[in-house]
C-alpha cells in the first residue's frame, strides 16, 4: 500500500488545526475516520508524526519534515489541476474573491461581462475581507480575488486594474463648515471633523485612517458600520463624514440623497485595485484575460462617476495620485 494525496491533505489539515476535531470538520470526514487515515500514514511511513494530548496534537520532528515534503507535494498536484482546469484560457469554472467595498458595485458589470464571453463559464463569488480572501487563495479555494494593493502575503502575484481615489461624503451643511476651497481641502484637515468608518478588519478603514493623519482612539472616529451603504446613510442623516472611493459614489449617491461629495485637492488620495493570484498557478493566459475584463469594468464605472456626477470631476492632477498604505 502506498501513501496517497487525500492523506497527505488529511494530515495537513491536522498540522495546521492541532486537533482531531476541527481538522476533521475541515475536511468534512468523521474524527474517528480522520484518526483512522492518520495512523495508517503514521505506520507507511514508519515513524509517529504527531503527539496524542487531551485537548490537541503536536508535531513530532519527524511529522514536521513529513508536512513540508506534503505540503510541496499538495501544492504541485493542485498545480497540476489548475493548469489542467484551465488549458485554453479563461473557461470552466472560476472562484473569484472581492472584498466588500468593491463587490456590490463591480459585480453586476463582471458577472455580465464574463457571461457574455463565454455562457457555460461557472462563476462562483466569494465577498469577505482581505485577510480571509488572501487565506482562501493560499489554501487554494479561490482561483483569484479582488482587493486593494498593496497584497500582505507570501506567495501572491497582483496585476493592477485601476485606480479608485477618495470623496468627502457628507451633507450639504457638513461639508460647508469646513470652510476650505476645493484648491485646499485635504484629508488630514479634517481632525476636528467627525469621521465615520467601517468596522475593524476593512483595509479602507486602515486607508482611511491614514490618509487622514488619525489613530484608532481619536475621539472624532467612529468605527462600526459593516458597509459603504450603512455609513452613507448615516452621513446623509448628518452624523459625520466619510471617505467614500469612486467606485461606489454613484450608486450610493442614488440610495441616499442628503449626500453630497467634495474632492480633494491634488494628489488626490487614493487606493490601487489589484487582481490576485497564487505565484504557483501555471499558464497565466486565464489570469490575464480576467484581469483584462475586470480592468475594462471597473476603468469604465470611474470614468462614468468623474465625469456624469456633479461635484465628482477632478481638477487637473498636478502630481501623481497618492495611494495609500493597505496595512490590513
Amino acid at each position: 500500500m502506498s501513501v496517497t494525496f487525500r492523506q497527505l491533505h488529511y494530515f495537513k489539515a491536522l498540522a495546521e488545526q492541532r486537533n482531531f476535531g476541527r481538522a476533521a470538520e475541515m475536511v468534512n470526514i468523521s474524527q474517528p475516520a480522520l484518526s483512522v487515515q492518520i495512523k495508517e500514514l503514521e505506520t507507511l511511513l514508519g515513524d509517529k508524526l504527531v503527539e496524542r494530548r487531551a485537548r490537541d496534537v503536536v508535531l513530532t520532528p519527524f511529522g514536521r519534515l513529513i508536512l513540508e515534503h506534503a505540503t510541496r507535494v499538495l501544492q504541485d498536484v493542485q498545480a497540476l489541476t489548475e493548469a489542467a482546469r484551465w488549458q485554453g484560457g479563461l473557461a470552466g469554472r472560476l472562484s473569484l474573491g472581492i472584498i466588500p467595498t468593491i463587490a456590490p458595485y463591480i459585480l453586476p458589470g463582471v458577472l455580465e461581462a464574463l457571461r457574455s464571453r463565454d455562457i457555460s463559464l461557472d462563476v462562483q463569488v466569494r465577498e469577505a475581507k482581505t485577510d480571509q480572501l488572501i487565506a482562501d487563495i493560499q489554501n487554494g479555494q479561490l482561483d483569484a480575488a479582488i482587493m486593494a494593493h498593496p497584497v500582505a502575503a507570501e506567495g501572491l502575484s497582483e496585476r493592477l486594474l485601476f485606480e479608485d481615489r477618495f470623496l468627502l461624503a457628507g451633507t450639504v451643511a457638513r461639508l460647508a463648515a469646513l470652510g476650505q476651497g476645493a484648491e485646499a481641502l485635504r484629508p488630514t484637515s479634517l481632525a476636528q471633523t467627525p469621521l465615520l468608518l467601517l468596522e475593524d478588519g476593512h483595509c479602507l478603514t486602515e486607508q482611511a485612517l491614514e490618509v487622514c493623519g488619525r489613530g484608532r482612539g481619536h475621539a472624532q472616529i467612529d468605527m462600526g458600520a459593516s458597509s459603504l451603504g450603512t455609513l452613507s446613510r448615516l452621513v446623509a442623516a448628518g452624523f459625520g463624514l466619510t471617505l467614500m472611493p469612486e467606485i461606489a459614489a454613484t450608486t450610493e449617491l442614488r440610495a441616499a440623497s442628503g449626500i453630497k461629495l467634495r474632492r480633494f485637492a491634488p494628489p488626490e488620495p487614493a487606493r490601487q485595485i489589484v487582481l490576485a493570484r497564487r505565484k504557483s498557478t501555471h499558464d497565466e493566459v486565464w489570469f490575464e484575460k480576467l484581469a483584462e475584463i475586470l480592468k475594462a469594468v471597473g476603468q469604465d464605472m470611474i470614468d462614468e462617476a468623474r465625469h456624469t456626477q456633479p461635484g465628482m470631476r477632478p481638477a487637473p492632477q498636478t502630481a501623481q495620485a497618492t495611494t495609500q498604505k493597505d496595512t490590513r
